[in-house]
C-alpha cells in the first residue's frame, strides 16, 4: 500500500536554519527558471502540445548543482516535467467533448514567487539522497551541494530533528521527500510517501454497507445498514474559505497593472488550501474509523458528475468544486478505507436529494435549506434522507430504522461538538429539527 509520513523538521542550529533555507530557495529559483523556458516556448510554439520539452535544463541543472547536488537538481527538474505533462492531459481532457471531468481551463504550471517579494521555500530529495531514523531522537538527514558546504563551514549531510511520530514507521520502501516551509506556522515540514505492507491493513469486522451524500452546507451525511447515520456540518469552515477568498480578490484588486499575484496572495492561498485538507484528512479518518467499528465493508459514496449543473445552485457548486474538492476528497477517503479493508465504490446519486423516503416520489417534495417535505406528510433532514435512499438503492431493500443522527462540528482540530448527556466528548447530537413531531427519526420513519 502507499502511504504518507508528514512531520515537522528543525535544524539543530543557526547556521542549520540558514543553509537549509538556502537550498529550499536555490530549489524555488531552479523550479522559476525552468518554468520560465518552457512558458516561454510554450507560448511561442503549438500551444496544445508545445515546445516545452526542447528547454536547456541540462545547462541549468549544472548551474544549481553546486548548491543543491545533483540529484536534487535533477528531482526538480524532474518536478517541474510532472507539472506540465499534468498541465497537457488537463488541456486534452478539457478539449474532449466527451469527458466531463475538467470544466475549468487548465493553467500552465506557475511560478514559486521571486526574489524580491519572497520565493515559495520549497525542494525535493531523491529517495537515495536523504536517510530518516526514527525514535527517541528521531531525524532526518538530506544531502547538500559542495557550495553550500564551504559557504557554512559544514561536511556531510544536513541533520534535521524530527517532530513528532510517524503514522508508517515500518516501511518497505521510502519514496522521493518533499521539503518546504509553511508560512502560516512558522515551521519547516516533509512529506514521505513510503511502501507499505499489505499485511497492515486491517480485515473488517463485518459485511454491513454504508452511504455517504456529500453535500455543500452538509459536508457528509452517512447512514449505515446498522441504523447508525453521521452529520458532519461545514458551514462554519465553508465560511472562513469565503472569508480568506474575499481577502484574496481583495488584495488582487490592488495589484499593479501586469502583476498577477504577490507573496501575500500567494500565502493566503498556501493557507486556505491547508486548512481545508487538515479538516478533510480528519473527517476521512473520523468516519472509516467509525464504520470500521460498526462493521462495515462496503461504502457507497455519490458520483457527482453531472449532477452538480443539473440540480444544484450555483453556491454550491462553488463549495463543492472549489471549496471541498470532491474528487480529491473521494481520492483521499478510499486512501484510508483501505487500511481498514473497506471498499469504496462511487456509484449515481441522481436525484436522491428529491426522492421521498417514504413514498419514493421526487416531483412532490420541496426542500428548504436543511429540510425535505413531501405532500404525503413526510419531513425531515434533507441529506441525511438522501444518504438513506442512496443506500437503500445500493442494497435493492430497505434499511433498517435508524438511531438518532450525530452531528459533528469542525473545531480546527478534529470533529467534535458540545457534548449532550450520555454523549461522548467526540460528538453531539443532531438538534430537534432532525426529529419529527412524533420523536421519530427524521430521515425516514414517520408516524
Amino acid at each position: 500500500m502507499k502511504r504518507t509520513n508528514t512531520f515537522a523538521v528543525r535544524p539543530l542550529s543557526e547556521d542549520g536554519e540558514g543553509l537549509l533555507r538556502d537550498l529550499l530557495d536555490a530549489s524555488a529559483a531552479l523550479w522559476n527558471e525552468v518554468n520560465y523556458q518552457r512558458l516561454m516556448r510554450y507560448n511561442d510554439g503549438d500551444r496544445f502540445k508545445g515546445s516545452v520539452w526542447d528547454a536547456d535544463t541540462g545547462h541549468l541543472e549544472g548551474k544549481y548543482k553546486g548548491v543543491l547536488g545533483a540529484s536534487t537538481a535533477q528531482q526538480v527538474i524532474r518536478k517541474n516535467s510532472e507539472a506540465w505533462r499534468g498541465f497537457f492531459r488537463l488541456k486534452e481532457q478539457y478539449h474532449d467533448a466527451s469527458n466531463t471531468s475538467v470544466t475549468d481551463h487548465p493553467e500552465p504550471p506557475g511560478f514559486r514567487g521571486n526574489e524580491d517579494d519572497g520565493r515559495q521555500l520549497k525542494t525535493v530529495i531523491r529517495n537515495t539522497s536523504y536517510t530518516v531514523e526514527w525514535g527517541d531522537r528521531s531525524r532526518l538527514e538530506i544531502l547538500i551541494g559542495s557550495e553550500l558546504k564551504d559557504k557554512y563551514d559544514h561536511t556531510g549531510r544536513l541533520r534535521l530533528e524530527i517532530a513528532g511520530e510517524p503514522n508508517w514507521p515500518d516501511y518497505e520502501k521510502q519514496g522521493r521527500l518533499d521539503l518546504w516551509y509553511d508560512e502560516t506556522d512558522n515551521t519547516f515540514r516533509a512529506s514521505q510517501p513510503v511502501t507499505v505492507s499489505d499485511e497492515t491493513r486491517v480485515t473488517p469486522l463485518a459485511d454491513e454497507m454504508a452511504a455517504l451524500d456529500i453535500g455543500a452546507n452538509n459536508l457528509v451525511a452517512c447512514t449505515t445498514t446498522t441504523g447508525e447515520q453521521y452529520l458532519y456540518e461545514g458551514r462554519d469552515l465553508f465560511a472562513r474559505f469565503r472569508e480568506t477568498t474575499q481577502e484574496i480578490a481583495r488584495l488582487q484588486a490592488k495589484l499593479e497593472a501586469g502583476r498577477h499575484s504577490s507573496e501575500r496572495i500567494r500565502r493566503l492561498y498556501r493557507k486556505r488550501t491547508r486548512r481545508r485538507d487538515h479538516a478533510q484528512e480528519a473527517l476521512c479518518r473520523d468516519v472509516i474509523e467509525r464504520l470500521y467499528a460498526e462493521g462495515v465493508d462496503t461504502l457507497y459514496i455519490g458520483d457527482l458528475t453531472g449532477v452538480l449543473e443539473t440540480h444544484w445552485s450555483v453556491e454550491a457548486n462553488a463549495k463543492t468544486h472549489n471549496f471541498w474538492a470532491f474528487r480529491k476528497f473521494v481520492d483521499r477517503l478510499a486512501c484510508t478505507a483501505e487500511e481498514y479493508g473497506i471498499s469504496v465504490e462511487v456509484r449515481s446519486e441522481a436525484w436522491t436529494s428529491q426522492e421521498c423516503p417514504q413514498c419514493g416520489s421526487t416531483d412532490r417534495t420541496t426542500r428548504h435549506q436543511e429540510t425535505l417535505t413531501c405532500a404525503c406528510g413526510f419531513e425531515g433532514h434533507a441529506d441525511l434522507a438522501a444518504s438513506k435512499t442512496f443506500l437503500e438503492r445500493q442494497m435493492e431493500q430497505e434499511v433498517r430504522p435508524m438511531a438518532r443522527p450525530v452531528r459533528f462540528e469542525w473545531d480546527d482540530h478534529e470533529w467534535s461538538g458540545t457534548p449532550h448527556p450520555h454523549d461522548s466528548p467526540k460528538e453531539a447530537r443532531t438538534d430537534r429539527s432532525t426529529v419529527d413531531s412524533d420523536g421519530k427519526i427524521a430521515s425516514g420513519e414517520t408516524a
